[in-house]
């Protein structure tokens, strides 16, 4: 249990070594201070207005419902025209040897 610990210790030093070294270069600096900004300015907005946050996170829920449902119908859709082309399959087949054999001299 112990060694699994110090992995998950590693990991965790080496992403913010690795986020450390990343800083030096100045634009990504400039980069993460603006989004950081942001991202204080938009918790702050959602602490001061809690009901616009529930209700985007319901109009976000009710999207991603709406979403699943139309790809579940998709799949279905998709399932139903599967099935009717493997029970449309054969009979075409044979449908195709008929016309050959109609249009096709019986010596070939």
């Amino acid at each position: 249990m112990g060694s699994t610990k110090k992995f998950w210790q590693g990991v965790v030093i080496g992403a913010v070594a690795g986020g450390l070294v990343s800083l030096f270069h100045r634009e990504t600096r400039q980069a993460v201070v603006e989004n950081c900004k942001k991202g204080a300015k938009t918790v702050s907005y959602y602490v001061k207005h809690p009901g616009e946050f529930s209700d985007r996170m319901l109009q976000t829920a009710e999207s991603l419902l709406d979403t699943v449902e139309q790809v579940s119908e998709d799949v279905s859709f998709i399932a139903e025209k599967v099935e009717e082309l493997k029970e449309v399959g054969p009979s075409v087949k044979g449908l195709v040897k008929e016309t050959k054999e109609a249009f096709l001299p019986e010596e070939q």
